[in-house]
């Protein structure tokens, strides 16, 4: 090959892919990561992005390599911008790997061979006799056999892609913007354990963190135009996000609630049945958006499986429903996952099954106000 990323998108090109049903999953970032290897001068900083965004700078105090830097702003620029940039090393380093015996596969079309001093001739003729080539060239300082460079800062870039590959191991597509300074293997390596570590550590909280500061989708007036429901049954107050497989709501739960009254007055905890009902609520809303004139149709329950409670809720709590369709809506049957978090803890979850069913018509409506 030739020291790039190139052959191996070729041969994954030419096999092809298959789109999933799965939804990805994502590791968002959500504060500062940084790593820094002083011995190395290696610094790497991670800061939350909404995508996976790359900058890296690299400099070896080389007057032939100088300062340079590249960047990535999507994963879409990495075949064009990043894949066909070549591993590059410097003369005096390939000639203590030659003598520890390494580097055995290694080949002049295969890296970017800097040349940062003058080279002795038994030197060049060493060199012709390893690589087995007649053809090694060095002409003052700069790059072996003239080879031409896909890009003025290709050995950046090569550093980009290495950064690239190696936070691939994470095993998780990455939401972060990584700013590294003369990265090396080892350092992506060890940058790449503590991202993992930080996922590990994130599940083991298992907390899931929602932007309630944000201007919902739904208020509760648009709420009350979508579902017959009323007080004392109302139970979504807003609508944070929705998409065309999931829907996130929000319940308020306060002292306010009329079946406080009654369910531990003097230890007040918000009933499991009310839980499921307000998740149904924002399913509710869910199927009432696919159709048009939804203030004409009711949702109705068919099922509910899998329903789990895993801690109390009490007034003054915030439960975040976010639903998840299982199966695509048909026939008016809509099934969807649900999960309800608390300061981003799971406190219940259930699968439901309810059916979409048209009351009235616009025109019933009209000729009844009319009479």
């Amino acid at each position: 090959m030739d020291g790039s990323s190139m052959p191996f998108i070729k041969i994954l090109e030419e096999v092809g892919s298959i789109e999933q049903n799965a939804e990805r999953e994502y590791f968002v970032l959500t504060e500062n990561l940084t790593f820094e290897d002083p011995i190395k001068k290696v610094e790497m900083l991670a800061v939350p992005q909404d995508a996976f965004r790359t900058t890296v700078m690299v400099d070896y105090n080389s007057d032939v390599l100088g300062t340079q830097h590249a960047s990535m702003y999507t994963l879409s620029e990495f075949k064009t911008e990043i894949a066909m940039c070549r591993t590059f090393v410097f003369l005096h380093e390939l000639e203590a790997l030659l003598a520890n015996n390494l580097i055995k596969g290694g080949d002049m079309n295969n890296a970017i061979v800097l040349v940062d001093k003058e080279v002795a001739p038994e030197k060049i003729a060493h060199l012709k006799k390893v690589f087995n080539k007649e053809n090694v060239e060095v002409k003052g300082r700069g790059v072996l056999n003239n080879t031409t460079l896909h890009f003025f800062n290709e050995p950046a870039r090569h550093k980009l892609l290495d950064i690239v590959g190696d936070l691939a191991l994470v095993g998780v597509p990455l939401k972060m913007h990584v700013l590294a300074a003369r990265p090396g293997h080892a350092g992506n390596i060890a940058f790449a354990k503590k991202i993992k570590e930080l996922i590990k550590s994130k599940k083991k909280n298992n907390t899931v963190h929602f932007d309630l500061t944000k201007k919902p989708i739904y208020d509760i007036n648009d709420i009350t135009k979508m579902l017959p429901h009323r007080y004392p049954f109302l139970m979504v107050d807003k609508i944070m996000e929705m998409d065309s497989g999931s829907i996130v709501g929000v319940k308020n739960v306060t002292l306010n609630e009329p079946f406080f009254q009654g369910h531990f007055p003097d230890n007040p905890v918000f009933p499991g049945v009310m839980q499921i009902e307000a998740m149904a609520q924002v399913g509710g809303i869910f199927a009432l958006s696919q159709v048009p004139d939804p203030e004409f149709y009711s949702t109705y329950f068919m099922k509910i499986d899998g329903v789990k409670f895993k801690q109390k809720v009490i007034p003054g709590d915030t439960i975040v429903f976010k639903l998840t369709l299982e199966s695509p809506i048909r026939r008016g049957l809509v099934n969807m996952r649900g999960i309800g978090y608390v300061n981003g803890k799971e406190v219940v979850e259930a699968v439901m099954l309810a059916q979409v069913i048209k009351d009235k018509a616009p025109k019933e409506i009209n000729t009844a106000a009319t009479v």
